[in-house]
């Protein structure tokens, strides 16, 4: 009699072949070859993103010179939408008529001062002598969509989705965003070129 191993499929009660030995190097040789195709292109994949130095440093400037107070714009930094605005007498009247008690985010959320700058409207601003430029990153805290400017309750950015309302200096209201719109760092270069970045 001889010894040899028979490979051949051996059915079960219910009709359906059992593996075989054969079976799983198959299944073993294939899932080697897939991890070693996946790690031998990875260094391709990798070079084509940006390294961090190059997004640490991705800055825009933008000419802000055409927009006459209650006018508004939108650029592109960095993949988000970002709204700078000229705001009016009255919608800076109006952000600094708000009790700092009625705030749902009662925090800035402004990159250009301490994590701890309070919501007022001068904070939330440009500054001191530029109280009627806002600066803001267009997207909405709640799930990241993109509000509706000069709309809502407040006059300010509405967020269609879900129902969020920004005030005219870009906090939240009311609605489900738990946030402020955030605030990118920037500065005026010029008194009529803003660097975002």
């Amino acid at each position: 009699m001889s010894d040899k191993t028979n490979d051949s499929q051996t059915l079960g009660p219910d009709g359906v072949g059992e593996p075989t030995r054969r079976d799983f190097l198959y299944i073993a040789t294939g899932m080697a070859g897939a991890v070693g195709a996946v790690a031998a292109a990875w260094p391709f994949i990798d070079q084509m993103r940006p390294d961090a130095s190059t997004l640490a440093l991705a800055s825009i400037e933008v000419d802000v010179s055409a927009l006459q107070p209650g006018m508004s714009l939108t650029v592109k930094w960095r993949g988000k939408p970002v709204f700078i605005r000229n705001r009016t007498e009255k919608e800076i009247e109006d952000a600094k008529g708000v009790p700092m008690a009625e705030l749902k985010d009662p925090v800035a959320r402004n990159a250009n001062l301490s994590p701890d700058a309070t919501a007022s409207d001068v904070d939330r601003s440009a500054g001191k002598g530029k109280e009627n430029w806002i600066v803001m990153i267009g997207s909405c805290t709640h799930l990241g969509c993109v509000p509706l400017g000069q709309a809502g309750e407040y006059g300010g950015w509405f967020c269609p989705c879900h129902g969020s309302v920004y005030d005219t200096a870009g906090r939240i209201r009311k609605g489900p965003a738990p946030e402020n719109l955030h605030i990118p760092n920037y500065a005026f270069i010029s008194d009529k070129v803003i660097r975002i970045g």
